[in-house]
């Protein structure tokens, strides 16, 4: 029994230390996004106001706590500023 809850203690804390993780990577995605968008003069207003998109609500869901969707908005917007 007590080899069970050291289990589960333990599993909490994984999961604890992952969502740590991915907040602390947000921070560093967003200033990835800013500082390619403003290397980038070849890029379409259009694009330019999808990664602004992409960006903002990335740093929304962040600031929600809901890391992993946040990371997803930023890859989003990355992705796009790579095609260039």
């Amino acid at each position: 029994m007590i080899r069970s809850v050291q289990i589960v203690v333990a599993a909490a804390a994984l999961v604890g230390f992952a969502g740590l993780a991915h907040a602390n990577y947000c921070p560093g995605l967003m200033t990835a996004i800013d500082e390619a968008l403003r290397a980038r003069s070849s890029l379409s207003s259009e694009q330019v106001s999808e990664i602004e998109r992409l960006r903002d609500e990335g740093a929304a869901l962040h600031r929600a706590g809901s890391h992993s969707e946040s990371i997803a908005m930023f890859k989003k917007a990355l992705a796009i500023l790579k095609q260039e």
